[in-house]
């Protein structure tokens, strides 16, 4: 069999070989032939995304929606799903849980979606997992906020991605034990940011730290001076959870204050998702931040990322996109491509026909490894039976010289012996 890493092999022959399943989902070997689709009775199966296409995750969304328009291309050329085509139907959000809310029924009451890729803002993740479990339709999420596979968390609700919970899990104890034991913890002031605080907090206290600064800020807020001069003396990390233009405001005043000479600045990919550290003038310069997908190809350099940021039409330093000057989400857009090949395995593995056999893409979904492939390009991993959680490599970074540079990985097995499993959605009802 060819090598999917050897430069030699073309593109032409390495995506035959994915779209074959060899690489994509390791579960279907669908045949390359004229007609792809030996249609089933049942038709299309409609796979539905609840995304951000406008308001405050709007940078976000467009990658969201980018990755998932191309990897279904890729899927209905290999064939779809169980020779059924796909149809992705796709509503915006609007960076709003009410509107949210009245969207994703929108999606399965009127579009007919039979599962659903739900949203990466925390609110409306939250605000969705109690519809979709009451319309019985299995909701992968992309927030962040860890109750989606924890306190309110269903047998429907999935996250390949990452949560507070495993961020904290993944990155708390190497900052403990390489930047410093106090900690200052400034937020932006909703689910997101709430959840952040407090993982983070049981985590530095576990390992015999302290929380020193509590500091949540609103979401209009603009001066961030007010909020900075309550850090504590005392602090030696100084951990900040913002996004799009509250993570630029933050950055820059807190650079412009000379925060990060007194101690070290951490952070999550989510702060400076969708933004090139050289794009805000250094102020992001000598920030430790954690990963979960390198965004810099040379980090992880395989054939299945090559081959993702070529689709994808993204530079492999910045995943910068070819034509403009966007940068890829690329932490987290990875999930709206990858779940609906974990969709592909659930349903094919459990022989689904219609929204009666949902059970059977439950019990599929938990406790499903993915390799490394096309289908997965972040790496392998595992979906937690118990909680639905993604267990995955993580990478914590520097910001040096405008670039992400990843000083260590995380690895997957020592991610899962850092956050024991508290909530047990597989003995849930369906």
């Amino acid at each position: 069999m060819e090598n999917s890493n050897d430069p030699k092999v073309n593109r032409r022959s390495f995506l035959q070989y994915a779209l074959a399943g060899g690489a994509a989902t390791g579960v279907a070997n669908l045949t390359i032939m004229k007609d792809l689709f030996a249609q089933a009775p049942a038709g299309p199966i409609v796979i539905g995304h609840h995304v951000e296409l406008t308001g405050g995750f709007a940078s976000w969304g467009y990658w969201h929606d980018k990755a998932a328009r191309k990897a279904v291309d890729l899927i209905n050329q290999g064939g779809g799903i169980a020779k059924r085509k796909v149809v992705l139907a796709t509503e915006d959000t609007e960076s709003n849980p009410a509107s949210g809310a009245r969207k994703l029924r929108n999606l399965i009451q009127r579009a007919n979606a039979e599962f659903v890729m739900g949203s990466v803002h925390s609110g409306v993740m939250l605000a969705a997992i109690p519809i979709a479990t009451e319309l019985k339709t299995i909701y992968m999420s992309m927030g962040e906020a860890t109750e989606a596979t924890g306190s309110k968390g269903t047998r429907y609700s999935f996250r390949t991605g990452m949560d507070t919970y495993s961020i904290a899990a993944a990155g708390v104890p190497w900052c403990m034990e390489n930047l410093g034991k106090n900690w200052t913890v400034i937020y932006a002031d909703y689910a997101w940011g709430q959840s952040h605080f407090q993982e983070t907090k049981v985590i530095v206290e576990k390992l015999g730290g302290k929380v020193v600064g509590n500091i949540p800020v609103p979401l209009d807020a603009k001066d961030f001076v007010p909020y900075l001069t309550q850090i504590p003396a005392e602090t030696q990390v100084v951990f900040s959870i913002f996004f799009g233009s509250l993570s630029v405001a933050f950055y820059t005043q807190s650079k412009s204050m000379g925060i990060g000479k007194r101690a070290k600045m951490y952070s999550v990919s989510g702060t400076l998702e969708a933004i090139a550290p050289a794009d805000i003038e250094g102020a992001a310069e000598g920030v430790y931040i954690l990963e979960n997908f390198p965004r810099m190809l040379k980090y992880k350099d395989d054939g299945f990322h090559k081959e993702h940021n070529k689709i994808m039409e993204l530079d492999d330093i910045d995943a910068r996109e070819a034509g403009s000057k966007r940068i890829m989400a690329k932490s987290h857009a990875w999930q709206s491509w990858e779940d609906l090949y974990t969709l592909k395995a659930a349903i094919e593995t459990s022989g689904y026909k219609t929204r009666k056999d949902t059970e059977g893409v439950i019990r599929a979904l938990e406790g499903l490894p993915m390799k490394n492939s096309l289908g997965h390009p972040q790496g392998d991993k595992l979906l937690r039976k118990e909680d639905h959680s993604g267990i995955l490599d993580c990478y914590i970074s520097l910001i040096e010289n405008g670039r992400f540079e990843v000083k260590k990985k995380i690895p997957k097995e020592d991610l899962a012996k850092n956050m024991p499993v508290r909530h047990d959605l597989s003995k849930m009802p369906v």
